[in-house]
């Protein structure tokens, strides 16, 4: 008689596990904080001089680095503490890829607070009325957002300008909900003829303006302030940009947005959306899925499935749609022909 398979036996492991998952974070902002990683880089290994660098008590560096460790950003051997590649590479205030100011939006009370009211917002099916305030005119936070997050997206702008923008043919660009302006300004770094306008709140193209100028593109980078809802994009855009913002709202309004964007393109012109955008059975792959749990944070948003926003796109009048994968970045495009 064959025995049966061996089953694991239930374990509470999971459940304490996650109800202290807020202790990766705050572990790691205080890493962030305190640029204990730069102080790891520039060569200070043991306690008391990544101590004496970061200038904390011995004991709060031992309790932090040691926890650091245990979650995959440093390595310890022989009483030293070294980083881990990845930590090399976006937590090292040096280095070129550093990622460190995503703490200061990610972290930012009035985001990480989105959900502190996680059961109520559940039950109401996205945010209550009362916490609206992120998608109100002009938010201080969406500065933050593209002060912060540049740096995340940096990668992403320059992979979809490689695949869209050509070397030379003179084009004209809309970035939608432009931010910090690095998709359009990508764009206008590969294509010496693209020129590129950025649609946001007033307050936050100022650090699109900001971007530009850095970059060297500023006398081909214009600006229209004001809502993507209602300010009057013009017409003849050979790519409109839509990053990052459809799931902040639901279908209906989106499909009002898709038809402006519709318009404003010339006859042989295309959107390009960058998106987190889950399978079909909405639990893979793990970090496009999971985003749909931040968007409860708005009063309607999600994280939608490609037939989803095709969809949105077929109703707002586009001929067909596409979806390519943006390897190694862990979002996806839509492809959207007018």
């Amino acid at each position: 008689m064959s025995s049966s398979p061996q089953t694991k036996a239930p374990s509470p492991e999971i459940v304490f596990d996650t109800l202290q998952a807020y202790q990766r974070s705050v572990a790691l902002k205080a890493g962030i904080d305190l640029d204990l990683f730069t102080a790891v880089a520039d060569g200070n290994r043991s306690l008391s001089a990544i101590a004496g660098r970061i200038q904390a008590s011995e004991k709060g560096t031992r309790v932090l680095c040691d926890y650091l460790t245990m979650i995959g950003f440093l390595v310890k051997q022989g009483g030293e503490y070294t980083l881990t590649p990845d930590s090399a590479a976006f937590l090292n205030r040096r280095s070129p890829a550093y990622m460190g100011t995503m703490a200061n939006f990610l972290m930012n009370p009035r985001v990480a607070g989105m959900l502190e009211n996680i059961t109520d917002v559940i039950r109401h099916g996205g945010a209550l009325p009362s916490e609206h305030g992120a998608l109100e005119p002009e938010n201080p936070i969406w500065v933050e957002f593209a002060r912060s997050m540049a740096s995340m997206m940096q990668m992403p702008a320059e992979l979809i300008a490689k695949m869209f923008a050509g070397d030379s043919r003179s084009i004209k660009v809309l970035d939608i909900s432009a931010g910090h302006g690095l998709y359009g300004i990508a764009f206008a770094k590969q294509n010496s003829n693209a020129k590129v306008v950025g649609v946001d709140w007033a307050n936050v193209l100022e650090v699109a303006k900001e971007n530009a100028q850095k970059a060297g593109v500023a006398d081909r980078y214009s600006t229209l302030p004001g809502s993507a809802f209602d300010v009057d994009f013009g017409t003849g855009y050979d790519i409109v940009l839509i990053p990052n913002f459809l799931h902040h709202f639901d279908p209906p309004t989106n499909e009002k947005l898709l038809r402006k964007v519709h318009a404003a393109l010339a006859p042989s012109g295309i959107a390009i959306t960058p998106e987190f955008i889950p399978n079909e059975d909405r639990i893979s792959p793990p970090r496009d899925a999971m985003f749909s749990m931040q968007m409860l944070g708005t009063p309607a948003g999600d994280a939608y499935t490609y037939s989803e926003l095709e969809k949105m796109f077929r109703n707002a009048g586009f001929a067909r749609s596409e979806m390519r994968e943006l390897s190694p970045v862990p979002q996806r495009l839509v492809v959207s022909y007018k």
